[in-house]
Order: structure tokens, then C-alpha cells, then sequence
């Protein structure tokens, strides 16, 4: 039998290598993201601790650090304003490389529905093909066997 060649196939491999290569920008992209995002808890927390810390304290001793959390406040607030920027600028890349990833697996999918149909067509095709070729042998063989029995009747 014929083996199955199918002309998209290379198309078909490369659509797989660049979703593969999409998929692991998507993932360098989400540990980005979840490092920022844990970078700005860690940050939010640091300055409420300090806040509830100036709270407690001795009210002589608090005007003094409640100046020093004030001046500080505003680099916090600016570092703060820093993460939460590039925070929504990696969600936005991450919605980005997740539309193009589905993107390419359905057109990959799509590639793949038509390789299963092209190859479930050949198949029929090499089995119409191998069952003519039995009719035929048949059809030669029965032609054979009563011309030889005419002989062997005459």
C-alpha cells in the first residue's frame, strides 16, 4: 500500500513549533506578572505595617517618625505607582500573547482536522484502488478456470 504523504504537513509542524514558542513567551510572561504583582503586595503590606506600627507607638516618639513615614511616603507612593504601571502593562501583554496563542492553535487545530480528513480520504482511496485490483484478479482468475475447463471438456 502507498504510504500517506500530505502536502501541509510541514505547515502543520511549524504552526505546532510556533505555538510551543508562544506558549513559553505566555509563561515567561505570567512568572513576570506574578513576581510584580507579589513585589507590589509585599510593598502594600511593608507600608501598612509601618502605618499600624506608628499607631501604637508612643505618642512623643510617633511625631518623629510620622515625619520620617511622611517624606518617605511619597517614594513609597511613587515606587508603588511604578509596579502598578508596569503591573497593567504586563496584563496587557499577557492578553496580547494569550489572543495570539489561541490565535495559532486553532488555526494549527484546523490543520490538523484537515490532515485527519485528507488521510481518512486516501485511505478510502487505497482501499477502493486494492478492491478493484482483487475484483480484477478475481475476475481473471474465474476467466482462467473455465477457459480451462473448456479445453478439459473438449
Amino acid at each position: 500500500m502507498k504510504r500517506f504523504v500530505w502536502r501541509l504537513q510541514r505547515v502543520l509542524e511549524i504552526k505546532k513549533k510556533e505555538e510551543q514558542k508562544t506558549r513559553a513567551e505566555l509563561f515567561e510572561l505570567t512568572e513576570r506578572l506574578a513576581q510584580r504583582r507579589g513585589e507590589l503586595l509585599a510593598r502594600q503590606k511593608m507600608l501598612e505595617s509601618i502605618i499600624e506600627g506608628l499607631t501604637e507607638g508612643n505618642p512623643k516618639k510617633r511625631l518623629g517618625e510620622q515625619e520620617f513615614f511622611l517624606r518617605y511616603s511619597t517614594t513609597s507612593d511613587e515606587q508603588i505607582r511604578k509596579l502598578k504601571d508596569k503591573k497593567n502593562e504586563l496584563e496587557s501583554q499577557q492578553r496580547k500573547k494569550i489572543a495570539e496563542v489561541l490565535k495559532v492553535r486553532r488555526f494549527k487545530e484546523g490543520l490538523e482536522r484537515l490532515r485527519v480528513e485528507a488521510k481518512i480520504q486516501f485511505i478510502k482511496e487505497q482501499e477502493k484502488l486494492e478492491q478493484k485490483e482483487l475484483d480484477e484478479g478475481a475476475t481473471i482468475s474465474f476467466v482462467r478456470k473455465s477457459r480451462n475447463r473448456e479445453k478439459t471438456n473438449e
